[in-house]
């Protein structure tokens, strides 16, 4: 199987992307994870453009683990430009698990996004039984074996604990993201944020993603840490969100809805003989 395909990038978190609205290519789950092994092709997701009535598109995202997952921010970003070259329009609108995201091209490859409204609710994150989902009282460790207890979950299309720490780097992402990931109460497991407030419009993050491990940057990790910095009255509306790769502008406004503004790569086209 030949298959034609896009890749993309938002600050190094990157995407495989293929086009189903007019040739429908069927994956399996073991292709999916092919698909995104760094061996073969390579990315943090899987991205399928499928047909729909009432938007420009209909997207389908799949992490590097064959799982499907309800949002990507920096993946609907990248589509979102690709859409916009091929109908010459600023403003696109994509369906997806979590609802309609409508887009705006701004110049020199920078896309804006409205995510919605987070969910705070315990059975909204999802929470296996009902606990202060401001608070989950989780607890981690440090490098130098101090312990840590806190953790706000939030949902922004997937479920997301963010744990403000005072150095990032004093933490091991790879040994914690797993852990927490995996924990009882997260029923659909979930995305995993250590996060630093450097002051009251910028945090520094690093990510734990759901089914695909430690990733450069995360759309949606940036919404919630925004989310919950404001949430624990230690952020203001407008905030930065720092990775090792660059920024994601996160603004909260005035109906609680979240927008995500950043950089989108040139597209790549590829190839993929499956």
């Amino acid at each position: 199987m030949d298959i034609k395909a896009f890749k993309m990038d938002g600050l190094g978190n990157d995407f495989v992307i293929i086009d189903n609205r007019q040739k429908v290519t069927e994956l399996s789950k073991e292709q999916i994870i092919k698909i995104c092994d760094r061996n073969f092709v390579g990315c943090d997701q899987l991205i399928l453009i499928e047909k729909d009535e009432n938007t420009d598109a209909y997207l389908k995202f799949f992490n590097s683990d064959g799982g499907e997952s309800g949002a990507c921010g920096n993946g609907t970003r990248c589509v979102a430009d690709l859409i916009s070259k091929e109908k010459k329009d600023k403003t696109v609108i994509l369906s997806t698990l979590s609802g309609n995201l409508k887009s705006e091209i701004l110049e020199n490859n920078i896309v804006t996004t409205e995510i919605g409204k987070a969910k705070t609710k315990w059975n909204d994150i999802p929470l296996s039984n009902e606990l202060n989902t401001k608070n989950l009282n989780i607890k981690i460790k440090d490098t130098n074996n101090k312990e840590y207890s806190g953790g706000t979950a939030i949902n922004v299309g997937n479920p997301h604990v963010i744990f403000f720490v005072d150095n990032i780097e004093d933490f091991n992402i790879v040994k914690i993201g797993p852990e927490i990931e995996n924990q009882k109460i997260f029923p659909e497991k979930c995305n995993v944020t250590i996060a630093n407030v450097i002051n009251r419009n910028l945090i520094k993050v690093k990510v734990w993603e759901r089914g695909a491990g430690l990733t450069k940057a995360c759309g949606t990790a940036a919404c919630a840490a925004a989310f919950a910095g404001k949430l624990n009255n230690l952020t203001d509306n407008n905030i930065d969100i720092e990775f090792e790769t660059g920024k994601l502008s996160i603004f909260i406004d005035e109906t609680n809805s979240i927008h995500m503004k950043g950089p989108v790569s040139n597209i790549e086209k590829i190839s993929i003989k499956l």
